[in-house]
């Protein structure tokens, strides 16, 4: 292990930020990480980061140097991923799903260095290699990243200095994965790390030793600063799960390591509650669920809470932002809304004109400034100075707050319909629609009628067995009882599934293309 280690005023690296602390204390031997029958210390993780971290530099990777880890969660992508902070360079982890045309945009904007990449996936990437001029160094892996990457990092030494670096230099990036056209490169700073662990202890009182879960790869911000990030510096154990989350998989992997938080996003704590899963009594083990990512519908909130008898505290934080900066607290948590802001993030609502939204429950745009907001989006200069004014993010989300200062999600700013020249939020209409009995999601989209007015059309995916002209007329006399007429949508279709990003978020585009 290595000692703690203290730089000049001005200078930090991400990496010791997030294991020197637990190391700091004296918790070498407690476990860090979690992953299917596979366990490591913090010490061990130290080791294995340093090795890793030896080899990219007998690779050739210099500081700010990009380095692609395109591999599964296990503890070798955690290590890969500490120790390329560690050696100055940024890491940039990418989803495991990602589609071939975006893998080869990745590799082309970032520039990459090297490339870490599991067995699995190499055939993807062999399918475009020719397709680079300057391709990145691979460092295939074997089975469960296991042989190859071990033949990478073997022979080399596991100790290894931290490279001091200004507080504001890349660390690492991450990819929005948006909801159409290209991703786009979200670049993050050493300093960003600093406030991972404040959410965790201060509000859900974790502690060394305890466990965290979530359904969400390391490759999405969610996961990246509440379980990797914030679950290090706390010197909790990280709950690693290997391949793509199910309902099944992940009750296996409740009732196996007994987490006490388990962070999801809405969508997921759905299927677990059709699936019957939420029925197990190892649920009701967990001490606190957190949801972020997409807003949570006060029924699921509800129905969650009487399975289980856990509460779901929703927040919302960005990729932009990493960690949550409006959430819900134990004890304090409120039904369909996003929670109240947190000490670290100072939140304003403006409307229109710029002006700042001072009555509650008037509807104005999110920004938010705090210490973990991002640099900027790479090569996007013009993207990146509209989003902020006077060191505030602009988020695109609408919102509204009530008198006790609980903050209530209403859309974003790009989807909101003028119908009947007034503003209709699409979140209003779906929240109605969910609490009609047999519907089991609901997404609302504008669609022009045949004189060029924008009218409501309502997607629904009803539960199994429930005829749909019965299902429809609940609909249509459910909306009509506690809408204004013009914000009652016209056209209702029935489908199998909302299509979604990978975050969980609803592809509205996708659904205009099914009229």
């Amino acid at each position: 292990m290595n000692a703690r280690k203290i730089f000049e005023p001005g200078r930090m690296n991400a990496a010791e930020e997030l294991l020197g602390p637990p190391l700091a204390a004296g918790r070498d031997d407690s476990t860090a990480l979690i992953c299917g029958p596979r366990s490591l210390s913090y010490g061990e993780l130290d080791r294995l980061a340093n090795r890793y971290g030896n080899a990219m530099v007998e690779a050739g990777v210099e500081q700010e140097n990009r380095v692609l880890i395109f591999m599964d969660d296990s503890p070798d992508m955690v290590a890969a991923y500490l120790a390329t902070m560690k050696i100055g360079a940024v890491a940039i982890a990418i989803n495991v799903r990602v589609a071939p045309d975006d893998l080869r945009f990745v590799i082309e904007e970032s520039r990459c260095k090297l490339l870490f990449i599991d067995a699995c996936h190499e055939q993807l990437y062999r399918a475009i290699e020719g397709e680079f001029a300057h391709p990145p160094v691979v460092v295939p892996g074997g089975a469960d990243s296991g042989p190859a990457h071990q033949d990478f990092v073997g022979h080399h030494a596991d100790t290894l200095n931290y490279v001091p670096m200004a507080e504001d230099d890349m660390a690492f990036w991450l990819y929005t994965s948006g909801t159409t056209g290209k991703p786009k490169a979200v670049v993050h700073s050493h300093h960003d790390v600093l406030i991972a662990d404040r959410h965790l202890r201060e509000n859900l009182n974790l502690v060394p030793g305890e466990r965290i879960l979530t359904t969400s790869k390391i490759s999405f911000a969610y996961a990246l600063g509440h379980s990797f990030f914030g679950g290090l510096r706390c010197g909790a154990t990280v709950i690693l799960h290997t391949g793509w989350p199910d309902c099944g998989s992940i009750l296996r992997e409740i009732e196996r390591s007994a987490p006490d938080l388990f962070c999801s996003v809405p969508s997921f704590y759905r299927n677990l509650l059709r699936e019957g899963a939420a029925q197990s009594r190892a649920f009701n083990r967990i001490r606190h669920c957190i949801s972020a990512g997409e807003h949570l519908p006060e029924q699921l909130f509800r129905q969650w809470r009487e399975i289980t008898s856990v509460t779901i505290l929703e927040g919302i934080g960005t990729t932009e932002t990493i960690f949550l900066f409006l959430s819900n607290t134990p004890g304090a948590a409120r039904a369909g809304s996003v929670g109240r802001a947190l000490p670290w993030a100072d939140v304003r609502l403006l409307g229109s004109g710029g002006d700042e939204i001072a009555d509650a429950g008037a509807v104005g745009t999110l920004w938010v400034r705090m210490d973990s907001l991002f640099d900027r989006y790479w090569n996007q200069q013009a993207r990146t100075h509209a989003a902020f004014k006077d060191g505030f993010y602009c988020t695109g989300d609408l919102f509204s707050f009530d008198a006790d200062g609980y903050w209530h999600y209403q859309g974003r700013a790009d989807d909101m319909l003028k119908i009947s020249g007034q503003w209709v939020s699409p979140v209003e209409i779906e929240e109605c629609v969910l609490c009609v009995p047999d519907v089991a999601e609901a997404a609302v989209i504008g669609r022009e009628d045949a004189d060029g007015l924008v009218r409501a059309a309502l997607f629904v995916v009803p539960a199994p067995g429930r005829p749909v002209p019965e299902l429809e007329q609940a609909i249509r006399t459910t909306l009509l009882s506690h809408l204004s007429i013009y914000k009652c949508p016209r056209t209702i279709r029935f489908v199998s599934e909302i299509p979604r990003t990978r975050t969980g978020k609803v592809q509205r585009f996708k659904l205009h293309q099914l009229l």
